[in-house]
């Protein structure tokens, strides 16, 4: 990028200090780095050659390049998601977080779903089946695409809602609540030219002031002595530092620092700061309250029901058939398929090296592509 918000430079390096800041405007003068993360469910080893493992997540993945992910089968198969390294810190502290078997777990602002499906692969490799989280987005536009990316994902304990965070209700559901809030999107400025246009030393204070809306309207449905986990891709002290304080003050919680050792991070007076050029991400901020046991009027809910009305999704029942690549390119691509002879008959789920693609029905002579219309590949798949 070139040049930087009015407002912008004086604010960082009062939050971050002189020589930090000094880092974080040359790194963001730079290309923006590719990372994804696997979905260790589906797939355990990295498919892109040279690729560097993420020090902070187990199973992040720096790429040298980027490539075509649209014409990448596994992509849409859910094997992995293309996710910024600072994004995968938060998923970091999560798993920092002493939680039991049965946690209930909600994943407050979560379009497009990269945060979502950290903690959903982080909870299933620690819990197995028994653990229950509920992925929402307020945002009816961005929900649709956060549904999508869950379904891709593929995990059964994951719901998806879109509730305004004043409509969960005065109910302690929750373990854990992470909230990775709206902000000034300082951390999307290398990939969002329209990110750094719409900086302004007023919006950080409205996104703050927001921020602040948010965690007091969703903290009732907190169970006491649960977990907050507070994150946004910012890096000024208001939206950050001064935010998780009023909410400790105000909310009634302690700040937990979770992290013995914080490098890469950067450790600021109540969170952690991954900041471009420290590391090869975007940046992230990411901080941990508990609240306070001891809270009058206390009345906890059966979060399932809650759950149930997210739409748990079903095990796969219908006979698979594998297909190899290009095949399996023109069926995302919504191209009519025909199927050898040996195939099954009727309804089925296409698969590409074993993992679910989506659905047919194998009419012998040809193969209804069911593939969903809003999922399919639009670009030239030759």
């Amino acid at each position: 990028m070139t040049g930087f918000p009015d407002g912008f430079q004086a604010l960082l390096t009062a939050s971050v200090g002189a020589e930090r800041a000094a880092t974080v405007l040359e790194a963001l003068q730079a290309a923006p780095s590719v990372s994804i993360r696997l979905n260790p469910s589906k797939l355990r080893t990295c498919p892109f050659p040279d690729a560097v493992p993420v020090a902070w997540s187990p199973y992040g993945y720096l790429l040298k390049e980027r490539p075509v992910f649209t014409l990448d089968p596994l992509f849409h198969a859910g094997a992995y998601y293309v996710q910024d390294t600072s994004a995968m810190f938060v998923g970091h502290v999560f798993r920092r977080l002493p939680l039991r078997e049965g946690a209930t777990v909600l994943d407050l602002c979560a379009a497009p779903g990269g945060k979502t499906t950290d903690l959903a692969a982080s909870l299933r490799e620690r819990f197995g089946d028994r653990f229950t989280l509920l992925s929402n987005e307020v945002m009816r536009a961005r929900y649709s695409l956060l549904r999508s990316n869950v379904e891709s994902w593929g995990d059964t304990r994951v719901g998806t809602v879109s509730r305004d965070p004043s409509a969960f209700g005065t109910q302690a559901l929750f373990d854990v609540i992470v909230a990775d809030v709206p902000c000034s999107g300082e951390g999307m400025f290398r990939k969002d030219a329209q990110a750094a246009a719409e900086w302004s030393p007023q919006t950080v204070t409205f996104c703050a002031a927001r921020s602040r809306r948010i965690l007091r309207d969703i903290w009732p449905a907190l169970k006491p002595g649960g977990w907050l986990l507070y994150s946004t891709c910012t890096f000024n002290h208001l939206e950050n530092d001064d935010t998780v304080a009023w909410a400790a003050e105000e909310l009634g919680a302690d700040i937990v620092p979770v992290l013995a050792d914080a490098t890469p991070a950067v450790a600021t007076r109540h969170g952690y700061a991954m900041l471009p050029g420290l590391v090869p991400g975007e940046g992230q901020y990411a901080a941990v309250l508990r609240k306070h046991a001891e809270a009058d009027d206390i009345r906890t809910g059966d979060p399932f029901a809650l759950f149930r009305a997210a739409s748990l999704a079903a095990p796969e029942a219908l006979p698979r058939w594998d297909v190899d690549r290009e095949t399996a390119l023109r069926y995302l691509h919504g191209d009519a398929l025909v199927l050898p002879a040996d195939a099954p008959a009727g309804p089925l789920t296409i698969c590409y090296q074993g993992l679910p693609l989506g659905p047919a029905k194998n009419l012998g002579k040809r193969c209804n592509n069911l593939y969903p219309k809003a999922k399919r590949i639009r670009m030239d798949i030759r």
